[in-house]
């Protein structure tokens, strides 16, 4: 049931994700969450900005009404679930955008004006590394 990843800053990208609120899948009957991993690996296999940020997938993070979600999460820092993403490659760069600076932080808080455009309003939870709760 579960498979050993590498433990460092990483994107885990539902791979089942609804397309949108009223659409399972395109046309072809791909989900909107294998559209965005798709997307997330293309962008950061372009950009050796994105070396230190991992992109992992795994089906369903049970935030279907919010579909094609992601979490960010790192090792003693607060992670976040964001979601409501078109699964297109502009959105995958501005996850791996806010992903970069959320590495580098001290303890995943990133200023609000380093967020890119295309994550504000797409944040549905944050949540305490083991052990931490956020003050």
């Amino acid at each position: 049931m579960l498979k050993r990843v590498d433990t460092g800053p990483a994107i885990v990208a539902c791979n089942t994700c609804r397309h949108s609120k009223d659409m399972r899948e395109d046309a072809d009957g791909v989900r909107g969450g294998a559209h965005l991993v798709s997307a997330l690996k293309r962008v950061k296999a372009g950009d050796p900005r994105y070396d230190d940020v991992a992109v992992q997938e795994m089906p369903c993070l049970f935030a279907c009404q919010d579909y094609c979600t992601v979490h960010l999460r790192a090792p003693d820092k607060v992670g976040y679930v964001l979601g409501r993403f078109e699964p297109t490659e502009e959105a995958a760069r501005a996850i791996l955008d806010y992903a970069v600076h959320y590495a580098e932080s001290e303890h995943g808080r990133v200023p609000f004006s380093q967020w890119p455009q295309g994550v504000k309003g797409h944040f549905i939870t944050r949540t305490p590394p083991p052990g931490f709760v956020a003050e």
